[in-house]
């Protein structure tokens, strides 16, 4: 039976390894000391992460990026007190490499292990830096795997008010940006194109689901369809007009998740609003909360751009308050690929 010393100030290594980035952190007492990040090309030729070689590229770069991370916070795996992983959801054969490594680094070091959610440490990636969050406050998560919203009202405490029902967004910009013929990952090359053109150019459906729900399925089959059209017409009307489709494309889905954000805030009369996931990075995302923000009066709260994406550093904050909050789990911990999003 393992014993183990708890110091309510801790310092934590926390491992992300739920899709193609290999990531470790540390944190001392919620502040963040290091965090270092591998991302994987292999993809790039395959167009999308291919599950069996993210997972091999995981095991080539977990001790590293660890070995970095502890260089970096200069801190020895003796003065660690837990180690925080990410459980699930994700790829399993990438979910298993952190989780196998988190097991064993901790097993030889006498020390607790503690499960993340991947999303839930999207969220509470707001608690990184300053500004924070006050609760409760309603957050938009949104990636290439979910989108939602997720009322947060405390760290360990949150509800999801509403989801996607098919597609998430950022497999809707992902594929749109394949269809337009831009390499892999495409959605930041379609948001950095949407950047130079009309997003009034063209138009594409926003699907209206029921309460606070999202629908992206409909949306992708438009673009498909006007591209097809478009192109038997002419078959260079994508490259004559990329700019023009790229912006309207992104509107389009911006639009989709707001006008739901809108409404989620409305009914709940909460002004403190939050986006996190991947998505958040998007500029054209980021600026039209802002300008939310004037025109509903709420106060919103952006993460950094090294935040957004896949890292350790918010598994690392999670796992922060989860260390505090006495919620460890134990050796049997397995990986969790399709982990509910219910806290």
């Amino acid at each position: 039976m393992l014993v183990f010393q708890l110091n309510m100030s801790p310092t934590i290594l926390a491992i992300e390894s739920s899709c193609d980035d290999t990531s470790a952190a540390v944190i001392k007492d919620g502040k963040i000391l290091a965090n270092i990040v591998a991302s994987q090309a292999v993809h790039e030729k395959y167009g999308g992460v291919v599950p069996e070689l993210a997972s091999r590229a995981h095991e080539q770069n977990i001790v590293p990026v660890i070995a970095q991370a502890l260089l970096t916070a200069n801190i020895t795996k003796r003065e660690i007190n837990a180690v925080a992983f990410t459980q699930g959801p994700g790829l399993l054969g990438a979910l298993l490499v952190g989780c196998s490594f988190a097991k064993s680094f901790a097993l030889g070091l006498n020390i607790p292990i503690i499960a993340v959610n991947h999303m839930q440490a999207h969220i509470l990636a707001h608690f990184i830096d300053e500004p924070k969050p006050v609760f409760p406050f309603l957050c938009l998560t949104v990636s290439g795997g979910h989108t939602q919203i997720v009322l947060v009202k405390d760290f360990l405490d949150m509800q999801v008010l509403g989801q996607t029902t098919d597609d998430a967004v950022g497999e809707a910009f992902d594929k749109s940006a394949k269809l337009l013929g831009l390499p892999y990952p495409g959605g930041p090359l379609l948001d950095k194109l949407a950047q130079q053109g009309n997003p009034n150019a063209f138009t594409f459906p926003i699907v209206n689901m029921p309460a606070y729900d999202f629908s992206f399925s409909g949306i992708k089959t438009s673009i498909l369809n006007f591209l097809k059209n478009n192109t038997q017409q002419n078959p260079d009307f994508i490259r004559e007009n990329l700019a023009d489709i790229c912006a309207s494309i992104q509107q389009a889905l911006i639009q989709t998740l707001l006008k739901k954000l809108v409404l989620a805030a409305k009914e709940t009369g909460i002004k403190e609003i939050a986006i996190a996931g991947g998505v958040s990075a998007n500029s054209g995302l980021r600026q039209t909360i802002r300008d939310y923000a004037l025109e509903y009066k709420w106060n919103t709260y952006i993460p950094d751009f090294q935040y957004c994406t896949d890292n350790a550093a918010m598994v690392a904050i999670t796992g922060h308050y989860k260390f505090l909050a006495g919620e460890f789990t134990t050796q049997l911990a397995s990986p969790d690929p399709r982990m509910k999003i219910t806290y």
